[in-house]
């Protein structure tokens, strides 16, 4: 039996969410709905710009929401990252711990900035974010632990990394450890920009066909350039044995290497996006290493994520994620 079922790799980052009307982002100048990279000047001035806002601060990152959604359906997983040695850093590796997930940091903390990302959430329920990397920009391979990698079933990369030089060297690194110790390779692109901006890294670190690629409709197009998303689907094939494409409250599209099925959503009101993406992913890993088939899996994923989107922050409780595992699967 494998010693974790998914090993995650990504970026730390404190999340720091806010909600604001439209308006707030025009006049900031951010770019709605997208993922923003920006240093820490503008970081301390978006900060000043929410002023005494109230925020919902949680561990983050997108892999780590992953990783964290695994262990609260009682999958084994570890998270190989990286976080300074400041407050932040510190209630990072504590909230890790106490959402059962295994990790690099236990062997320390790094001289350096812990990475934050500033969500906003507009009435909409779309989230914007402003990342400033802090130390998990020089994520690199001194982070990766070969020993975990060799125990996982499933590797999970976080496309995020495609913009750091040393994270995307780490990146493609745990892919070939991953071929190496027969882990099947599972990745996702993350952000709609990653896709638009960063298409050769994304393939660099894919190393050719992946086992399974996580993505939403419009990352699904962006990277195909097809206009249809079925016609995108069809073109995945090429890149990757399996997949899941999000396509919002419309639920899903998965492929289990012969099979093309629909998976319907859950009509919900939503007030909050964040997340959602990552606890897919999450919930669709826990099932796929636990026996269930793809439909099984996203059917499980759709009303992890449904769930979500109605309340604040980019995860569940664990009492919510055991109550909705008990309603589709039955455990």
């Amino acid at each position: 039996m494998a010693g974790y079922h998914v090993y995650g790799i990504g970026n730390a980052l404190l999340d720091m969410v806010y909600e604001v009307d439209e308006d707030f982002l025009r006049e900031s100048g951010i770019d709605k709905g997208l993922m923003t990279l920006i240093d820490e000047n503008r970081q301390n001035e978006l900060l000043e710009m929410v002023g005494n806002l109230s925020t919902l601060k949680s561990c983050g990152g997108s892999a780590a929401n992953t990783m964290i959604a695994v262990a609260q359906m009682g999958g084994r997983s570890f998270y190989s990252c990286k976080a300074g040695d400041d407050a932040e850093g510190k209630f990072y590796y504590e909230d890790m711990q106490k959402n059962g997930v295994d990790s690099n940091l236990k062997d320390g903390l790094m001289d350096g900035v812990t990475g934050k990302c500033i969500v906003f959430i507009t009435p909409d329920a779309d989230r914007t974010m402003n990342t400033y990397l802090g130390i998990t920009e020089n994520f690199s391979t001194n982070e990766l632990r070969e020993e975990k990698i060799k125990q996982a079933k499933y590797i999970y990369v976080e496309g995020y990394l495609v913009t750091s030089d040393t994270g995307r060297a780490a990146a493609i690194e745990a892919v070939q450890l991953a071929k190496k110790h027969g882990a099947r390779i599972s990745m996702t692109f993350s952000d709609p920009a990653m896709v638009k901006y960063f298409k050769d890294g994304i393939n660099e670190i894919m190393g050719g066909k992946i086992d399974l690629l996580f993505c939403n409709e419009d990352e699904a197009k962006s990277y195909t350039g097809c206009g249809d998303i079925s016609d995108a689907a069809e073109k995945l094939k090429e890149v990757a044995s399996t997949f899941a494409i999000t396509l919002g409250a419309q639920g899903a599209i998965v492929f289990d290497g012969s099979s093309m099925n629909s998976v319907p959503g859950k009509k919900v009101k939503a007030i909050d996006t964040n997340g959602a993406g990552d606890l897919f992913a999450g919930s669709f890993l826990y099932a796929i290493t636990h026996g269930h088939d793809f439909v099984k899996a996203a059917n499980l994923a759709c009303a992890a994520s449904a769930r979500l989107v109605t309340v604040g922050g980019a995860r569940l409780t664990k009492d919510q994620v055991v109550e909705i595992k008990k309603d589709v699967i039955g455990e």
